[in-house]
């Protein structure tokens, strides 16, 4: 068991969900969404590779623009045909994918709305989240389970397809609990970037190894390591173990640029990455992890959090 006791029963009443929006006739995806692929897949990559590709890409959904902030907080209503009342069940968030989905953001909200004002001097505003099945509509357009998770900053709200968590075994990563866990802070950390407005620095029409694309990705894996720090310290989680730490680090080793590369039969090429190596992804991690400081995770050079 990751959550400690019953933590994140009642999701069910909370989280909105989905099963399938339809695409809107005419309905075209927002800038820097759908247009993806087509930057970053290639010729010759399988749909297999581009979700991979893809993966963790929510700050390229729009970085500015669209609607006001705020304008999506709290989005934890059950509506559509993706039931989540099994949440509501006791110890729901310890045994189906989409409940832990759902407790893992909501801790998020418990762990950053104090962690922000203290280290970085911001308020903190809530996220949504959206667990959908095969395709929705969002802020930032219509996307589908293809995609990967992802965070769109016009509605701050992250959408999520638990299937997605078994295609990270493809890469040689984990579908662990909080391997799991670790996605879905990611895409939440992609929210705290939005709030102190430096998420729309990331440009992935200028990749590299030294690009601001790598430095917003890097920062949001460590703080989902920093997520993991106060929710086990704050006994959110039950104490982490070895072994879940592993598998953690192994997911975000297996999402590095180099690691994609090689498995689409490629070679390494840092001036094309947009996320980091995969040594850079599990430091970044564990930076947040071990120090619980967000001056660890200043991939940005800012110079702002509290030491």
């Amino acid at each position: 068991m990751t959550f400690k006791g019953n933590y994140g029963q009642g999701a069910g009443r909370r989280a909105q969900s989905s099963g399938g929006s339809g695409r809107a006739p005419g309905r075209s995806m927002g800038p820097g969404a759908l247009a993806l692929p087509m930057m970053l897949g290639g010729g010759g990559i399988g749909s297999v590779l581009l979700v991979l590709l893809l993966l963790f890409l929510f700050g390229g959904f729009g970085g500015g623009g669209g609607q006001q902030a705020g304008q999506g907080q709290g989005q934890y209503q059950s509506q559509g045909g993706y039931n989540l009342e099994h949440c509501d069940a006791p110890n729901a968030a310890n045994e189906y994918d989409d409940c832990r989905a759902e407790a893992t953001a909501r801790s998020v909200d418990d762990v950053w709305s104090h962690l922000l004002p203290d280290q970085a001097g911001l308020e903190y505003r809530q996220a949504g989240i959206h667990i959908f099945k095969g395709d929705v509509n969002t802020g930032c357009g219509f996307a589908t389970s293809d995609t990967g998770p992802f965070y769109c900053p016009r509605d701050e709200t992250a959408y999520l397809d638990v299937s997605f968590f078994n295609q990270l075994r493809s890469l040689g990563g984990s579908a662990g609990p909080l391997a799991q866990e670790y996605a879905t802070a990611h895409e939440m950390g992609h929210h705290i970037q939005h709030i102190e407005g430096t998420l729309g620095l990331s440009d992935y029409k200028n990749p590299g190894e030294d690009s601001a694309a790598v430095a917003i990705e890097l920062q949001a894996d460590c703080y989902a390591g920093l997520w993991a720090h106060y929710a086990e310290q704050q006994q959110i989680l039950e104490p982490i173990s070895e072994e879940q730490l592993k598998e953690a680090i192994q997911t975000a080793q297996a999402i590095g640029d180099d690691n994609i590369q090689r498995r689409s039969g490629g070679q390494v090429d840092p001036d094309a990455w947009t996320h980091g190596s995969s040594e850079q992804r599990g430091k970044a991690f564990m930076a947040g992890y071990t120090t619980g400081r967000m001056a660890a995770c200043d991939t940005l050079n800012r110079g702002v959090y509290q030491q």
